[in-house]
């Protein structure tokens, strides 16, 4: 994803857009104060939603949910809670929230795009507490949030990093001094476990490359930090605003490592022709070794992508025929799985809608094409899979955006988009071979994320609406009109489900919605 100011006006909204080895990991018993926090469960007892995308190993499958294909329909609204700030005010922001809400021990965690954390009762949706930082994302829309391990809240600002008393709001540490000038900002949700946090800023700022790092759990102590923009070729050398960084939760692994998908170079049609270069480790997964950061492998989507194709959403584990493996997404459109021990890929799928010119920036590294502006790309730099896969059995899910853009001139960067209408697809894929078993057609932008609950696939719409999908078919099932248009993944507590609604404004004429949570519960 892209600077704002630098994009078209859907441009604004977030990059979200990454399912499993079933890990099994020791019980959190230490807290803050008492010890490092061991890695946590892969996945929470019933009525909690743990982790980011559920589990460590980002399946976004909420395992203890009640809510099946036989009671779906009964659902209700249980509460509201609406924040004290404004939501958006012109067409195309993010509004309030694009962060995945936490459950634990009967608490709603959330972050607004303010970075100010609430508290919340699962129970009620009555207010427990507050943190106030009130430092809007100067990086972007989000997708920010927070992680929560035994009784810490770990968050980000802009440019610093935070530790929470979970039960009280307040500060335990602070660390003002991880990021240097030019290295981005932060606005990635981050991850917690064996005793660190896993964070990264969105991308470098004049510099070139964002960094990806990890800090002690205990004392928020910088640990380690790793360029996601490296190389001595002349590509990577012009690179500036825009490169790199990570967007998404990663994905912690049970064999000492951790990945991150990254994001693009945020290069100009001229620069890609200028200096066609593969532009490491842009667009790519990239393996570290979680003690050290050092970097165990990495595979690259989009080598000398011009055309914000992130590889941004949350990497997934998983095993398929008896091979621990890796899913990698993005903005490109493809679904890739990778070798969980050397990064190779074993296949790829297109999803959603592709056209010739989605290879154009492979195609000029190869010296095979030269493309000439204006000309149509699809998926767009809004396009392709822009939210976190899940992962059921032995099926994927996957929601994407159709919005083709056009490129209208060299010196630009992404475009516009090509097309009024907002449309996406919810498919299916096997894990085994990448095929797709289904794929159904939404009216609008497929933005909240793809989410498992038993027989289930659920993701929410920008209009304003929450879906749920049958998963052998990919028949929809249920429709729940929103109080306001939606941009962030929802979760899944037993008999709750959770869904920021982030007071987006669907057109010029549309009254803005207040930004709120609302929970629906089986009766």
């Amino acid at each position: 994803m892209n600077p704002p100011a630098r994009s078209a006006t859907l441009s604004t909204w977030r990059t979200r857009s990454s399912v499993v080895v079933l890990v099994a990991i020791s019980t959190v018993v230490a807290v803050l104060g008492a010890g490092i926090p061991p890695a946590a469960a892969a996945t929470g007892p019933p009525g909690s939603w743990p982790y980011p995308n559920g589990d460590l190993s980002n399946t976004r499958d909420a395992v203890g949910s009640a809510v099946t294909s036989q009671n779906v329909a009964t659902l209700r609204e249980a509460w509201t809670f609406k924040l004290t700030g404004k939501g958006a005010t012109t067409v195309g922001h993010s509004g309030a929230l694009a962060a995945n809400p936490i459950v634990e021990d009967g608490v709603v965690y959330i972050q607004d795009l303010e970075c100010n954390v609430y508290a919340l009762s699962l129970s009620s949706g009555a207010l427990e507490w507050k943190y106030k930082v009130d430092r809007p994302e100067r990086s972007g829309p989000g997708p920010n949030g927070v992680a929560v391990v035994g009784t810490v809240v770990y968050g980000l600002a802009p440019t610093f990093a935070f530790a929470l008393n979970a039960k009280t709001g307040r500060p335990v540490w602070t660390n003002r001094k991880l990021l240097k000038k030019g290295e981005g900002t932060f606005g990635i949700q981050p991850q917690v476990a064996t005793g660190r946090v896993y964070l990264a800023s969105q991308y470098g700022a004049g510099r070139g490359g964002g960094v990806l790092m990890a800090l002690r759990a205990t004392t928020g102590a910088l640990l380690w930090k790793f360029d996601t923009a490296t190389g001595p070729d002349p590509g990577v050398k012009q690179l500036g605003l825009g490169t790199g960084g990570a967007w998404e939760t990663p994905l912690v692994g049970t064999d000492g490592s951790v990945t991150y998908g990254i994001g693009n170079p945020y290069q100009t049609v001229a620069s890609a022709m200028t200096h066609p270069a593969r532009q490491l480790y842009t667009d790519s997964d990239v393996r570290l070794t979680a003690a050290t950061g050092k970097l165990r492998w990495y595979y690259q989507a989009v080598p000398n992508d011009f055309m914000d194709h992130d590889m941004q959403t949350s990497p997934i584990a998983a095993t398929a025929n008896g091979v621990p493996v890796v899913i990698g997404s993005g903005k490109m459109g493809d679904v890739y799985e990778m070798d969980a021990e050397s990064g190779k890929m074993l296949w790829k799928t297109p999803v959603g809608k592709h056209n010739d010119n989605a290879a154009a920036g492979r195609l000029a590294l190869e010296h095979k094409r030269t493309p000439k502006v204006p000309f149509r790309y699809e998926p767009g730099a809004l396009g392709g899979v822009l939210t976190n896969l899940a992962l059921a059995g032995n099926s994927l899910y996957v929601a994407t955006v159709d919005l083709p853009f056009t490129m209208r001139a060299s010196a630009t960067v992404n475009g516009l988009p090509a097309s009024a209408g907002l449309a996406g697809e919810v498919e299916a894929l096997d894990l085994t071979t990448g095929q797709v078993e289904w794929d159904t057609k939404v009216p609008s932008l497929p933005l909240g994320a793809a989410t498992v609950s038993n027989d289930l696939i659920f993701t929410t719409l920008f209009t304003g609406e929450l879906l749920a999908l049958n998963r052998t078919t990919g028949a929809i099932v249920y429709r729940q009109k929103l109080p306001t248009s939606t941009n962030a993944p929802i979760a899944i507590a037993g008999s709750t489900i959770i869904v920021p609604a982030g007071g987006i404004k669907t057109s010029a004429k549309a009254k803005d919605g207040h930004p709120q949570v609302v929970a629906y519960r089986l009766p």
